[in-house]
């Protein structure tokens, strides 16, 4: 079945940064496009980054613009978001996502997330 692995999550001061993976399984992964969400303490999920099958196009939300990054390594079925410039307001779960539309695994599915804390 479909699993998204998250990790590299921590505590980490303002300013600083952090590199967030994804290691998926379960699905033919150079052929979706991979997405990155966050969901902080009582309030809703929100999308953060996404990235094509093959890399070549990015999009991320306006708050985390110019700051994040996310990349793929196809030949590893891993998906990466680097984070610098961190800010409190960044404190959040993160979770991998991918949307499959056809087949038995068609669907939304996730991670389990991996806890982000930018504080001093």
């Amino acid at each position: 079945q479909v699993q998204l692995v998250e990790s590299g999550g921590g505590l980490v001061q303002p300013g600083g940064s952090l590199r967030l993976s994804c290691a998926a399984a379960g699905f033919t992964f150079d052929i979706h496009t991979m997405n990155w969400y966050r969901q902080a303490q009582g309030k809703e999920r929100d999308f953060v980054a996404s990235i094509s099958a093959s890399g070549g196009s990015t999009n991320y939300a306006d708050s985390v613009k110019g700051r994040f990054t996310v990349f793929r390594e196809n030949a590893k079925n891993t998906l990466y978001l680097q984070m610098n410039t961190l800010e409190p307001e960044d404190t959040a779960v993160y979770f991998c996502n991918v949307h499959i539309l056809r087949g038995p695994a068609r669907g939304h599915h996730w991670g389990q997330g991996t806890q982000v804390t930018v504080s001093s």
